[in-house]
């Protein structure tokens, strides 16, 4: 697929001339899926916050290992992954069907250049199942309701949301969201959550023009949220080792020493019924 080009069922709500955060994502860490608008936004943000980079490669080599310890070490065979993004290298069914083959996924996203590029790149192994689902954050009952088709919610699902969160600007919105999508998962469920920070401890001062200068530029508009904010979102959850940290230091693996970026990470156990 050619830089800026639309698979075949791309949507009519697709707006090339305005930057998008899926598809400046995807510019961030090397992907060709992505218009001249997006280039643009995504060069002024690298030049006022250049960390940026790294906290999108940073963000993709979590989902790895987040995906790979509880499909192998968990034994997790269902995953929610809500705000997917554009399609990359290792996405989360292809990891997880590489080590169960009978995994089941479902993609979550509102972006019609996802949809697009979901419905042509996402296939699933023959065991497992692998679906998408062109549906908004801000609604997580619809969510829920629509997984059911490939998800049984009654055994234990992964529900990933990693830099999503930051696309519902009012907090408690964000944390009713999280409650309801982990109230409708069976115990012995997870979340697995990254989200962008300002605190001091991670560098990420820096969001704060950069995040300004996005929101009077591209779409969405996004927020980022201190270390007590992000906390919260894993109210009645047991964190697993090594908790709230910067992505890039969650379970990094044997022998690396990865430098710490402004995003923070963790993925949590809901072990009893809501």
């Amino acid at each position: 697929m050619g830089e800026g080009q639309v698979p075949a069922g791309g949507s009519e709500r697709l707006d090339t001339g305005v930057a998008h955060n899926a598809r400046v994502w995807n510019y961030w860490i090397g992907g060709t899926d992505h218009f001249a608008a997006d280039q643009a936004v995504g060069e002024q943000v690298a030049g006022m916050f250049p960390v940026i980079r790294d906290v999108a490669r940073a963000d993709r080599d979590f989902l790895g290992r987040a995906v790979r310890h509880l499909a192998a070490d968990r034994g997790v065979r269902q995953f929610l992954d809500v705000g997917s993004g554009l399609p990359a290298v290792d996405n989360t069914h292809e990891i997880a069907q590489r080590i169960a083959p009978a995994s089941r996924i479902v993609y979550v996203d509102h972006d019609p250049l996802v949809l697009a590029h979901a419905r042509t790149l996402l296939t699933s192994s023959r065991e497992g199942a692998t679906d998408y689902l062109d549906a908004d954050v801000h609604h997580p009952d619809d969510i829920v309701q629509r997984a059911t088709a490939t998800l049984d919610l009654g055994r234990p699902v992964a529900v990933m949301m990693l830099g999503i969160l930051n696309f519902v600007l009012d907090t408690r919105q964000a944390q009713d969201i999280v409650h309801r999508l982990m109230a409708a998962v069976a115990p012995g469920s997870y979340l697995v959550l990254t989200h962008p920070t300002t605190d001091a401890e991670l560098g990420g001062e820096g969001n704060i023009p950069a995040m300004r200068f996005w929101n009077e530029n591209a779409t969405p508009p996004v927020t980022a949220r201190t270390r007590t904010e992000i906390t919260a979102f894993f109210d009645g959850l047991d964190l697993l080792d090594p908790g709230l940290v910067s992505c890039a230091r969650w379970r990094p693996e044997p022998g690396s020493s990865p430098t710490a970026v402004p995003q923070f990470g963790a993925v949590a156990l809901k072990n009893r019924a809501a």
